[in-house]
């Protein structure tokens, strides 16, 4: 019996961490779609266009990116407990900010806010994740991290669009506020569990038996960029799909306005299901390129089904759903695969910045996917949908083909 509660242990301090970074990581996604839910009502409270009220997103975005980077230097100096408070601190105040505007220049005020808070995420997460979580455990921690990323989507406009309609955006937003300063004190209650003491400065040898010494010297080992790569075309394939692809499918194949809003939420509860297993295939870690390039390849297969068959109106949805799920399978896979490119002494730095190819490929892509909108080129949206999604499967093999070296010769 005592060694039952011992073995026990060890499990249940691992499931502690991982709903409380979890919660965090929700809210991350929580805040990135707080306000295009909203925009028909702030559109008319602030006089102003969609092409406006869209920039405050590309605002929120660069600044994110800017600081995704900056702050994995910050976790791997000061730990993750701290950097990760402030960021939610910030997403509160800037929920608040945007709640109590009274015009265009405060929410883009705000929006720099909640993009610095926002940029804390990923390098906190995944350095709590990686240095606290039992090696056999990782594959489902990933794949709980990746399912609370997707239903905070879900929650935004679930929570601030009837608010809204039953009160107003100013009340919508509000609320958004109070639930962000919840689940910052629910962090701040048990903030034990998120002690981890910063990693010393002297050098830790990397596999392949070289070091990483320098601040920077993480950044001259080849996967680091092979994983930002992959990040940017995920982000890529990611902004299509929220932003494009449900309109383009109902335009190619006479799906009511309100069957192909249905999509996106189809897609999202898929892929969360898919994260669900994903985190039982991770279990082994030597085929996770194997299990990216399959959920990808049948992703590109159904992408090009939806932008060049003929389908009767139901089928969009149930295909809709299928590739959610099987990109959503890939998810622990691809954060097994950014692991093994990260030195154990330059955790934050790593996701720092290969998790900024997140920010830029949804600040970048859109603008092509827009256009392409606009001249009614929608077969087109699907091709390079599938081509993105192609790009990830040859990068995630990539990265296992090039050394996690750095070049330094390892201390004696």
């Amino acid at each position: 019996m005592p060694s039952d509660t011992v073995a026990a242990s060890p499990w249940r301090r691992d499931a502690v961490l991982v709903a409380l970074v979890g919660g965090a990581h929700s809210i991350s996604h929580f805040s990135q779609l707080l306000l295009a839910p909203l925009f028909p009502w702030l559109k008319d409270a602030f006089g102003v266009g969609y092409a406006e009220l869209g920039f405050l997103l590309t605002i929120f975005f660069v600044v994110s990116c800017v600081i995704q980077t900056l702050s994995g230097f910050w976790v791997d100096r000061f730990g993750p407990r701290p950097v990760l408070l402030t960021g939610l601190t910030l997403i509160g105040f800037a929920a608040l900010g945007y709640a109590v505007s009274t015009s265009y220049a405060m929410l883009a005020a705000f929006s720099v806010v909640a993009g610095v808070g926002n940029g804390v995420f990923h390098p906190v997460d995944y350095t709590l994740i990686n240095r606290k979580v039992a090696k056999e455990h990782l594959g489902h921690a990933y794949s709980v991290h990746g399912i609370t990323g997707s239903l905070g989507w879900a929650l935004a406009p679930a929570i601030v669009v009837p608010l809204t309609v039953a009160f107003s955006w100013r009340v919508a937003l509000a609320s958004a506020a109070v639930l962000v300063f919840a689940v910052l004190a629910v962090l701040v209650i048990f903030r034990r569990h998120l002690e981890l003491e910063p990693l010393p400065p002297s050098p830790k040898v990397a596999e392949g038996g070289l070091a990483v010494e320098g601040t920077l010297d993480f950044l001259r080992i080849p996967a680091v960029w092979m994983c930002f790569g992959f990040f940017f075309f995920y982000a890529g394939a990611l902004s299509v799909i929220q932003s494009f692809a449900p309109a383009a499918a109902g335009r190619l194949h006479d799906v009511p306005t309100e069957l192909a809003a249905m999509c996106l939420t189809v897609y999202m509860v898929c892929s969360a299901g898919g994260m669900l297993a994903g985190g039982f295939l991770a279990s082994n870690h030597e085929r996770s390129e194997r299990i990216v390039g399959i959920g990808f390849g049948v992703a590109a297969i159904v992408a090009l089904v939806l932008g060049y068959a003929s389908l009767p109106v139901l089928a969009v949805p149930v295909l809709f759903g299928v590739m959610g799920f099987v990109t959503g399978t890939a998810g622990p896979s691809r954060d097994i695969i950014v692991k093994r490119a990260a030195p154990d002494n330059a955790t934050g730095r790593v996701y720092g910045v290969v998790y900024s190819g997140l920010d830029i490929g949804q600040a970048v892509v859109p603008l092509l996917i827009g256009h392409m909108m606009d001249l009614h080129q929608y077969r087109s949206v699907w091709l390079v949908l599938a081509i993105l999604q192609g790009v990830l499967i040859v990068n995630a093999f990539s990265v296992r083909r090039v050394r996690r070296t750095v070049g330094v010769p390892a201390a004696a």
